[in-house]
């Protein structure tokens, strides 16, 4: 069973839903804040550097022990018209992504523990009443979230990535919930050192569950371009792109949620993301018969959280 699988389970108005449903690719979106999991990427390409212009050296940094947190809030629209009718699926997520570094090797690549925090989800689908949990007040998970109650606060899986942020391995934890869904668990960095509007890339496949069974395998590639470095910070613009080509309106209404673009600042001293942004914005005609079609507008955002405002909000929660 896949975390959209859960997510169309537990969630009120997602019952019975199937892989080739309009709502499962809502669910498999909700479900990336809970457990983050990889395309298959591989060998990168960068392109040349301008004569003369100063690099810089992007990695990820860790130390043993050390505990790092991100706000995350995820919203979610979709807009279908099919069979006659609208309906509008929204979904608002709001969560903190934990890591717990547990080794860091002499090269620098780290195995991290990766947990959520807390978690404030709502739902709502048209016609139907809002479904809302909130794991630090409500002392009870509402009928449907159950599952993700249990996730909340549990170690959810154990990566260890390179310095680059590829995943070197990966082991998901025996927790009912903790399924990979979809969603990169970080930014990939350039092999070599890397001048203002340089750009690197990282094909990646992206797998859609055909209506007969079995998947098909959709080329993308992951683009990326060092916008600019201020006080230390790297500014990077970041793309998805589908390579292979698709014309059947119903494949194309899938891959809506994975062609995101956005930003992602990157501390290149401390060697961590600071923020990150991605948006889609897209709509396909014709995916159930010539009069329907689909709406996906989605944005997802990470902050990273420093120890002193970790320390402050745990104050004033308890106030």
């Amino acid at each position: 069973m896949c975390g959209p699988r859960i997510i169309c389970k537990t969630i009120p108005g997602f019952a019975g839903q199937t892989r080739d449903s309009r709502l499962w690719k809502l669910a498999a979106v909700a479900w990336c804040v809970l457990c983050p999991a990889l395309p298959a990427a591989r060998s990168a390409d960068a392109a040349a550097a301008p004569p003369g212009a100063e690099k810089y050296l992007l990695r990820y940094r860790f130390r043993p022990g050390e505990i790092l947190c991100w706000n995350v809030v995820h919203c979610c629209q979709i807009r279908t018209v099919a069979a006659g009718s609208e309906q509008t699926a929204d979904t608002a997520t709001a969560s903190v992504k934990v890591w717990r570094v547990q080794a860091v090797r002499p090269d620098g690549a780290a195995t991290l523990e990766h947990s959520v925090k807390d978690i404030d989800m709502r739902h709502r689908l048209t016609g139907r009443d809002e479904v809302h949990y909130n794991s630090r007040t409500d002392l009870h998970a509402p009928p449907g979230f159950e599952d993700i109650a249990r996730a909340v606060g549990v170690p959810l899986c154990t990566v260890t990535i390179d310095a680059q942020g590829k995943v070197l391995a990966r082991q998901q934890n025996p927790v009912k919930a903790a399924v990979p869904g979809h969603g990169e668990i970080t930014v990939r960095l350039p092999k070599e050192p890397i001048a203002v509007g340089q750009s690197w890339s990282f094909p990646s496949d992206i797998e859609l569950p055909r209506p007969q069974g079995g998947v098909r395998r959709i080329e993308a590639r992951q683009s990326f371009t060092l916008q600019s470095v201020k006080t230390g910070v790297a500014v990077i613009r970041m793309a998805t792109q589908i390579l292979t080509p698709v014309h059947d309106p119903a494949l194309q209404s899938q891959l809506l949620q994975y062609e995101a673009a956005g930003t992602a600042r990157l501390d290149i001293e401390a060697g961590r993301l600071l923020a990150q942004q991605s948006d889609v914005d897209k709509g396909v005609v014709g995916f159930r018969g010539e009069a329907s079609s689909i709406h996906y507008r989605s944005r997802s955002t990470e902050e990273f959280l420093p120890a002193e405002a970790r320390v402050a909000a745990r104050a004033a929660a308890g106030n």
